[in-house]
């Protein structure tokens, strides 16, 4: 049986760096030389196994996404952008289907508010022994109001969101043809960056398996409502419908 809550060890937790708090730190993953337990590297992109293993009963590892400290997924040009995708879902595939594991995550943090502690532009892929992600997850997280679409890749905003508010979602179509997929997730970064609403410096990107699909989910990332965060009961704007027409506009003319 599958169990419901991650360890997190503390004491290897405060030997973390964390260069997004801290401006003044130098960032471990600019010196490449010094990188240990690398598993697999393509240009500037490289996967190895995490140095600050803080989730017990997994296995952890970080995938550097560029050798560009200052780089980020929204403005990566198209060709790094779909190397890039498609090498972490190479990966994340391949530890799932190893069947050591319940299930296998793969996500982005991005900036103050996302939870994470590097400011280099990295993913995460880790192998949980004991929790089966797709517990939590059902069809209604990614259906939505569809923003774009070609050839059969889907963008949408949730109309039922998993947390609340908004909620970008991509359905991929095709494995072999990732370009739709990785553009739309990289227009979904660049908006909540750029062209969102609110300001904005933070989101999370989140891949899933699900019924045999691929799905990705970027969220924006503010300070959780204390509806979600001591009920769970997610929020639903009410600017959907404008929020959709202000995306086609930016983006697809």
């Amino acid at each position: 049986m599958s169990q419901t809550h991650l360890f997190f060890n503390t004491g290897i937790g405060r030997k973390k760096p964390n260069s997004i708090r801290d401006k003044e730190q130098s960032c471990p993953f600019c010196e490449r030389e010094k990188l240990t337990d690398i598993l697999a590297v393509d240009g500037s992109i490289i996967l190895l196994k995490n140095k600050y293993p803080v989730l017990e009963n997994t296995y952890q590892t970080v995938l550097i996404e560029t050798d560009d400290c200052h780089g980020e997924l929204s403005i990566y040009p198209e060709d790094h952008l779909i190397k890039l995708i498609r090498f972490g879902l190479t990966h994340w595939l391949e530890m799932s289907e190893s069947k050591q594991y319940q299930s296998v995550i793969f996500f982005k943090n991005h900036g103050p508010l996302s939870g994470g502690s590097i400011a280099h532009p990295h993913m995460q892929i880790i192998g949980l022994h004991e929790i089966n992600y797709e517990d939590k997850v059902q069809a209604s997280d990614f259906e939505g109001v569809t923003i774009h679409e070609k050839n059969g890749t889907v963008f949408t905003i949730s109309t039922a969101p998993r947390v609340g508010f908004y909620e970008f979602n991509v359905k991929l179509e095709d494995i072999d043809d990732l370009t739709a997929f990785s553009k739309y997730i990289q227009t979904a970064a660049h908006y909540i960056l750029n062209n969102f609403p609110f300001y904005c410096n933070s989101y999370n990107l989140f891949f899933y398996q699900l019924n045999g699909d691929i799905y990705a989910k970027i969220v924006p990332r503010f300070i959780t409502t204390p509806l979600f965060i001591g009920y769970f009961i997610p929020q639903v704007p009410n600017n959907i419908e404008w929020m959709k027409e202000d995306i086609r506009e930016h983006y697809f003319g």
